[in-house]
Order: C-alpha cells, then structure tokens, then sequence
C-alpha cells in the first residue's frame, strides 16, 4: 500500500464527530494534499468525478448517498450525464471540518 493510500485509508477510519470544530487553513492543505484530485475553493472541499455515462455516475450517487447517510455527514452534490461535483462544507462550523475530510476519504475509497 502506497503511503497516500495508507493515508486515505487511516483517514477515513476515522469516525465523524457530533460537534466538529472548524480546520485552519494549513490541517486544511495538509490534508487534502493527501486526497487525490480535491481542492479546497473557499469555504469547502471539493472533486469532480467523471464517468463514462449516465449509469455509472447514478451508482456512484447512490454509494456516496448511503456514505453519507451512514455518516450522518452530506455533501452537496451537483450530477451530471457523466460526472458527478462532491463538495463538502459543514454549515454548523462555517467552513470545513475533519468530518469533511473523512467522508472525502471515505468517498475515495469507493472508486479505489
């Protein structure tokens, strides 16, 4: 297992928190340095995630909807015929929190 992957993975064992505190910038880019293809924009973590049609991206809806539902953690998400636009902010903490970054590993994880 590479050293980014063993990161991904140690992450998104992590379990989500009832109160998460909102990161600093720098945990921020830590730690998405470690998840391939998100970026922080602002207030969120987000990855586009491309498919070969629309089947394929309506599976993967579904898996990151039951991801969040066992979570308890959503993304707003913006679907497309071939792509799917995952972002993560927790509105409670006005901007993003570890439970951000966990889901996003945990979302990874399903198209490893």
């Amino acid at each position: 297992m590479s050293e980014a992957t063993a990161a991904v993975e140690a992450l998104a064992r992590q379990a989500c928190a009832r109160s998460a505190a909102r990161l600093s910038d720098q945990a921020i880019a830590d730690a998405v340095a470690a998840l391939p293809g998100w970026s922080h924009v602002a207030d969120r973590i987000a990855k586009t995630f491309r498919f070969a049609g629309w089947h394929e991206t309506m599976a993967f809806v579904n898996a990151v909807a039951w991801v969040a539902e066992r979570a308890d953690h959503h993304p707003d998400l913006s679907v497309h015929f071939n792509r799917c636009v995952v972002s993560y902010s927790t509105h409670d903490a006005g901007g993003i929190t570890q439970n951000d970054l966990i889901c996003a590993a945990r979302i990874e994880r399903l198209l490893a």
